[in-house]
C-alpha cells in the first residue's frame, strides 16, 4: 500500500455503580423512560452536584490495571453544547486535569506484541436519549442514561489497521470487565467506541485529516466501519479531493460511513471548571487500599497458566479473555483433573455449546464439578473421549444428572476386562486373515483397520489402548 492508516480510539465505558455520577438516582437499564430522571438529571435551579466515590474508586483501579499515572488533583469542567438530550445545556467532564493519564495495553497481532498507549482516562456523566418514532412525526427523550457515570478512555494514534483496532478495543473490553468497573453489555450501551480514522502518504511525518466515526457498540461495525472509511479516504485523495475534519456515523445495513457534522474542535465547547464542584484529590493511601483489592490481571494469570501448568500461550491466553471462564477452570481443577484435557473440553466443547447458544459461561448448565467428574472418567478408562461427548450433550439436556448414572443408561461403560478384549481380537484375527497378513507384509494401515474391526465388534465400548497393545502383541508372536 501507498498510505498509512492512522487510528486512535476513544471508549465510553459506562462504570458499575448503582447511582449516577452526580446524584443518587438509579443506574438500572430497561426502566421506564424518565422514570430515572431525578432533579440533578432534570437540571432543576438550585440543584448541586454530588460526585460518585465509587465512581473514582473505578477510575483509579483503571489507572493501576493499565500502569498509568494517577493524578493527586484533578479537576471537573463544563463542556457547553446545546442539544435536546442535555438539559443542563453542559456536559459535567474532566478536560485539562484528567484523573488518569499515561497508561498502556498490549495487544497481540499475528503472534507480534504491540503497546497502545493511553493518553488519558477522565470521568464523565452521560447524556439523555432521543427517542425517534414512538409518537409519528415526533421525537421523545428519554433523560434516564443523563448523568450515568462514565471513564472516557482515549489512545494516542497508535493503531494502523482495523484489525489492531478490534484487537485493541477487546481487550479493553475484557479488562474493564475483568477490573470490575463495567458489565460490558455492548448492546445496552456500556461499552462505545469512537474511532477516530486518517490516512496519509506512506512515509509522511504529517498526520492527515482525521474523521471521528461515532458510538460504535459491535466489533464487527468497528472493523466494518474503518475498512470502508480507509478506502473511501484514499479513493478521495487519489482523486485530487481534500478531506474534511468531520464526526461521522456508521450505517450497519450499508456498510458505509456518512457525515453527521463538522468536527468540533476542544475550543468548540468553551470548557471551563465547574463551579460547583472541588476538584477531586486523590491520595496515596486511597490508591494503596484499592490496589489490595485489585485481582491478578489476565497477563499476569496467563503467564503463570503456561509456566505452571504447561499450557500453550493459546490456551492460556482464551482461557483469560474472561474472567468468568477463568474462574470456570480454576474450579474445575479443584478436583485434581489434567489442565491440558480440561482446557481443551472448555475451549472446545464447552464454547462450542455456548457459542450455539447465544450465552455465557455463567449461564452454562454443566457444572465445574460435573464436567470434572466426566474427565475424570476419561482419564480413569471408564469412558473413551469420543463416548464423553455423547455424555456431555445428554447432561447437557439433563444438567442435574448424575454423571455415572448416565454412562449406564447410555450403555457408554468402557470394556476394561483384559480377558474379555482378548477373546473379541482373538475373533478379529480368525475372521480378517488377510489384513493379518498385510500387516505382517509391513501395511501398517492394516493394523488400524483391525482396531477398527475390534472396536466395532465391541460397539465401541473396548479400551482402544488396550486393544491396541493386546492386538499387537498377538500379532508379533
Amino acid at each position: 500500500m501507498d498510505w498509512d492508516i492512522v487510528i486512535g480510539i476513544e471508549t465510553h465505558v459506562q462504570l458499575r455503580t448503582n447511582s449516577k455520577q452526580f446524584s443518587g438516582a438509579s443506574t438500572a437499564y430497561g426502566s421506564e423512560p424518565n422514570s430515572q430522571a431525578c432533579l440533578v438529571s432534570l437540571a432543576y435551579p438550585g440543584v448541586l452536584p454530588v460526585l460518585n466515590k465509587e465512581a473514582v474508586n473505578c477510575a483509579i483501579r483503571f489507572g493501576l490495571a493499565t500502569d498509568a499515572e494517577i493524578a493527586s488533583r484533578s479537576i471537573f469542567a463544563r463542556k457547553n453544547y446545546f442539544y435536546p438530550d442535555l438539559p443542563k445545556g453542559y456536559q459535567i467532564s474532566q478536560f485539562e486535569l484528567p484523573i488518569v493519564n499515561h497508561g498502556k495495553l498490549s495487544i497481540s497481532i499475528n503472534g507480534k506484541e504491540k503497546e497502545v498507549r493511553i493518553l488519558r482516562a477522565h470521568l464523565e456523566e452521560d447524556a439523555g436519549k432521543s427517542l425517534h418514532g414512538i409518537v409519528q412525526g415526533k421525537t421523545g427523550i428519554d433523560l434516564n442514561r443523563a448523568g450515568t457515570p462514565l471513564l472516557e478512555i482515549v489512545t494516542e494514534p497508535d493503531m494502523s489497521s482495523a484489525d489492531e483496532a478490534v484487537t485493541y478495543a477487546k481487550k479493553l473490553h475484557e479488562l474493564v470487565q475483568w477490573i470490575g468497573i463495567c458489565d460490558g453489555n455492548m448492546q445496552e450501551g456500556s461499552f462505545r467506541c469512537d474511532v477516530n480514522v486518517s490516512v496519509k502518504k506512506k512515509g509522511d511525518t504529517k498526520l492527515g485529516t482525521r474523521r471521528e466515526i461515532k458510538n460504535l457498540n459491535s466489533f464487527r461495525f468497528i472493523k466494518q466501519a474503518i475498512d470502508y472509511e480507509v478506502n473511501w479516504q484514499i479513493e478521495r485523495l487519489e482523486d485530487g479531493e481534500k478531506i474534511d475534519q468531520a464526526t461521522i456515523l456508521f450505517n450497519p445495513e450499508t456498510g458505509e460511513t456518512r457525515a453527521m457534522r463538522s468536527k468540533e474542535e476542544a475550543n468548540d465547547y468553551r470548557y471551563f471548571p465547574d463551579p460547583d464542584l472541588l476538584p477531586l484529590e486523590v491520595t496515596a493511601n486511597m490508591i494503596d487500599k484499592i490496589k489490595l483489592s485489585m485481582p491478578e490481571l489476565p497477563a499476569s494469570v496467563a503467564e503463570r497458566f503456561e509456566k505452571n501448568l504447561g499450557l500453550s500461550s493459546y490456551d492460556a491466553s482464551e482461557l483469560t479473555a474472561n474472567r468468568e471462564v477463568t474462574n470456570y477452570f480454576n474450579n474445575v481443577l479443584q478436583f485434581e483433573c489434567s489442565p491440558k484435557i480440561t482446557a481443551n473440553w472448555i475451549l472446545g466443547v464447552i464454547f462450542s455449546q455456548l457459542k450455539e447458544k447465544d450465552i455465557s459461561i455463567s449461564l452454562c448448565p454443566i457444572s465445574p464439578a460435573q464436567l470434572a467428574k466426566l474427565i475424570q472418567r476419561i482419564e480413569d478408562q471408564t469412558i473413551s473421549n469420543n463416548a464423553a461427548k455423547k455424555v456431555f450433550d445428554a447432561l447437557w439436556q439433563k444438567p442435574n444428572t448424575e454423571i455415572d448414572l448416565l454412562i449406564d443408561e447410555l450403555g457408554l461403560r468402557q470394556i476394561s476386562d483384559s480377558g474379555a478384549i482378548d477373546q473379541l481380537v482373538e475373533e478379529v484375527i480368525n475372521a480378517n486373515i488377510n489384513m493379518v497378513n498385510e500387516f505382517k507384509s509391513g501395511k501398517e494401515k492394516a493394523f488400524n483397520a483391525l482396531v477398527g474391526q475390534v472396536m466395532k465388534a465391541s460397539k465401541g465400548k473396548a479400551n482402544p489402548t488396550q486393544v491396541s497393545e493386546i492386538l499387537k502383541k498377538k500379532l508379533t508372536i
